[in-house]
C-alpha cells in the first residue's frame, strides 16, 4: 500500500490530523517496492515510526537525476507532513544535497533511543512527538501550503494584573519567529506609568499598545478594550504568566492553514506546579483533532472572525471557555494542535482565573518530572 493511505489530508495533501501520541504499533520498516514506498499498516499514524530503507543503489548514490531523487523523497515528505516519525540509519549524499534539512531530520534517531514505559518519568513518547513536530513543520514548509501568503501579522492580546510578569511575557513575544506581531496590552488595576510596565515596554522591540482599566473592570472587558486596537490579520490571546516557545504563533498559523478551521489553539498539556517545583504533562486532551476546547492562552483566529463573534464575553472569570462555547455554538470550527510549545504556570489557586487545586493536576498527570521541564519544542 502507498505511504499516504490513511493519513489525514486536505486539498493540498496529507496533514498531521489524526496523530497518535501512543500508537498501538511499533517501529516498522519502509521499503521501496515496485516503484513506490510501501507501509506495513493501513494507517501510518498507528505506528510508532518508520525506518527508511533506501532502494538498491540509491543508498550508494545511484540516483539518476533530480527527477528520480524527487520521486523518492516526495512520499517521504508527505509522511513527514503528516507527522509520521521517520528515521534513516544512513542518508545518501544525493538526498543531503536535495534537502539538507530533511536529511538531518531523517538521520536524527534520539527519539528511538528510549523504550516506552508506563512510568510517570518516561520521556519516550515526548521525544517521539518532538521529532514529529519538527518533521511536520518542514514538510508543510516544503509543500508551500503551510503558511498564508507573505508574512502574517498577528495582534496579540494580553491582559495583566501582575506588572512583575510583563518583562518575561513581552520577551517571549519578541522571540516569536515567522510572524509579524503587535502587542495589545491591557493593564488591569495599575497604570502605564508603573516602573515595571515602562521598563518592559521599552525593552520590547515589537509595537506595543497599552490600555488601562481599573481593577473593578471585568477581565473580559479588559481584553476587549485591548483588542479594539487590533490591526493584524489575526488575533491571538496570550497569558502573562505562562511560557511559549519561539514558534508558538507560527505553529498556530500552520494549524489554521492545514485544518481550515476558524479557531485554533493548543492542548493544555504541560503545567509547571510552582509551589511544588514539579512539571506535569496531561495527555487526556488529544491533539491534532477537531474539538470544542483549546487552551485559553493559545486561542488564535482571523481578526474579522473575532469581530463577528462579538469579542470576549465581559466576565470576571471563565472568559476563554465562554468565548469558545459561544463561537462553537455559532458554528465556528475549532481545531486543537499540539501543545509542546506551551507551558502553563500554576501557583496557589487564588492567583489564577482558572481555579483548581494543585492536587487536581497531580491526579490527571500522565507524566511527572522534578523541576521546570518544558519540551524541547518550547526550549530548543
Amino acid at each position: 500500500m502507498t505511504a499516504v493511505i490513511g493519513l489525514g489530508s486536505c486539498e493540498a495533501g496529507p496533514t498531521p490530523a489524526g496523530f497518535l501520541r501512543n500508537p498501538p504499533g511499533g517501529v516498522a520498516d519502509l521499503h521501496w517496492e515496485h516503484g513506490r514506498w510501501t507501509v506495513p499498516a493501513e494507517d501510518p499514524h498507528s505506528l510508532r515510526g518508520l525506518r527508511v530503507h533506501w532502494p538498491d543503489g540509491a543508498a550508494e548514490g545511484g540516483v539518476e537525476g533530480a527527477a528520480e531523487g524527487a520521486a523518492l523523497l516526495a512520499p517521504l515528505l508527505a509522511l513527514a507532513t503528516a507527522g509520521v516519525p521517520l528515521h534513516a540509519a544512513e542518508v545518501p549524499a544525493w538526498a543531503v544535497r536535495a534537502d539538507p534539512v530533511f536529511a538531518e531530520l531523517l538521520a536524527h534517531g534520539d527519539w528511538l533511543a528510549a523504550t516506552p514505559r508506563d512510568t510517570p518519568n518516561c520521556t519516550a513518547a515526548l521525544r517521539r512527538e518532538e521529532h514529529s513536530v519538527r518533521l511536520r513543520r518542514h514538510g508543510l514548509a516544503r509543500r508551500g501550503g503551510g503558511d498564508p501568503p507573505g508574512t502574517p501579522t498577528v495582534s496579540v492580546v494580553m491582559a495583566s494584573m501582575r506588572p512583575g510578569l510583563l518583562e518575561s511575557a513581552l520577551g517571549q513575544l519578541a522571540r516569536q519567529r515567522g510572524v509579524r506581531a503587535e502587542v495589545l496590552l491591557g493593564l488591569h488595576g495599575f497604570p502605564a506609568a508603573h516602573e515595571a510596565v515602562r521598563r518592559a515596554v521599552e525593552a520590547c522591540p515589537l509595537p506595543v499598545t497599552v490600555v488601562e482599566a481599573d481593577a473593578a473592570t471585568p477581565f473580559g472587558d479588559v481584553l476587549n478594550l485591548a483588542a479594539s486596537a487590533a490591526g493584524g490579520d489575526y488575533v491571538a490571546k496570550w497569558d502573562d504568566d505562562d511560557w511559549y516557545g519561539p514558534d508558538h504563533l507560527s505553529d498556530l498559523l500552520l494549524a489554521l492553514s492545514y485544518s481550515g478551521a476558524e479557531i485554533v489553539g493548543t492542548a493544555a498539556e504541560f503545567f509547571y506546579l510552582e509551589p511544588l517545583n514539579v512539571t506535569i504533562r496531561r495527555t487526556d486532551y488529544t491533539s491534532e483533532v477537531w474539538s470544542d476546547h483549546v487552551a485559553g492562552g493559545t486561542i488564535l483566529l482571523r481578526r474579522d472572525r473575532f469581530r463577528e463573534t462579538g469579542g470576549f464575553p465581559g466576565l470576571p472569570r471563565g472568559v476563554d471557555a465562554a468565548f469558545l462555547k459561544a463561537a462553537h455554538a455559532a458554528g465556528a470550527r475549532i481545531y486543537r494542535t499540539h501543545g509542546l510549545g506551551y507551558m502553563l504556570r500554576r501557583g496557589a489557586s487564588a492567583q489564577h482565573t482558572w481555579q483548581l487545586p494543585l492536587a487536581h493536576f497531580l491526579r490527571v498527570a500522565s507524566n511527572q518530572w522534578r523541576g521546570f521541564r518544558p519540551s524541547r519544542i518550547l526550549a530548543p
